[in-house]
């Protein structure tokens, strides 16, 4: 499933008074449950019967505010992370990375991967502009809506 349409779907349900919804489709099975105050998603991808479900979950509204307040105010726009999950700056070990600081990207142009559940999942600029800040590590564990990158 299309990581945009996923972002959609989850939008949508945190946004409604729905608290559970589930879609099947070709390439895989996405169910979205949402309780107070913590938001879980979970994704499961081709045909296989899940055998154990991860699910990502998005910090209480308080722990997200927090972090918020002590992270210096960024200009530009900041690219998030559509999931929880390890965030890699290449596309393998060894290989030069999608992007640095610097680097002029177009608007759906691969930034990052993101692996969630041994699945590897590009993450594209959502925005065209220039890379100023990468705000991540190579392995470092990312959470659902974690600034990524800053493009001006």
């Amino acid at each position: 499933m299309d990581l945009r349409k996923l972002k959609t779907l989850i939008d949508l349900v945190s946004e409604s008074n729905i608290s559970e919804l589930e879609i099947t489709e070709a390439e895989g099975k996405v169910r979205i449950v949402k309780s107070e105050p913590v938001q879980a998603t979970s994704l499961v991808q081709g045909g296989e019967a899940p055998r154990a479900m991860a699910h990502a979950t998005a910090p209480a509204p308080v722990a997200a505010t927090a972090v918020a307040a002590e992270l210096p105010a960024e200009t530009g726009h900041t690219v998030k992370s559509p999931m929880v999950g390890t965030f890699y700056r290449s596309p393998n070990p060894g290989a030069k990375p999608f992007v640095e600081v610097g680097t002029q990207v177009k608007e759906g142009q691969a930034v990052c991967i993101i692996e969630a559940m041994k699945i590897m999942n590009e993450i594209d600029a959502d925005r065209a502009g220039t890379i100023t800040k990468i705000l991540c590590e190579a392995g470092q564990a990312v959470e659902f809506g974690q600034p990524l990158f800053i493009i001006e």
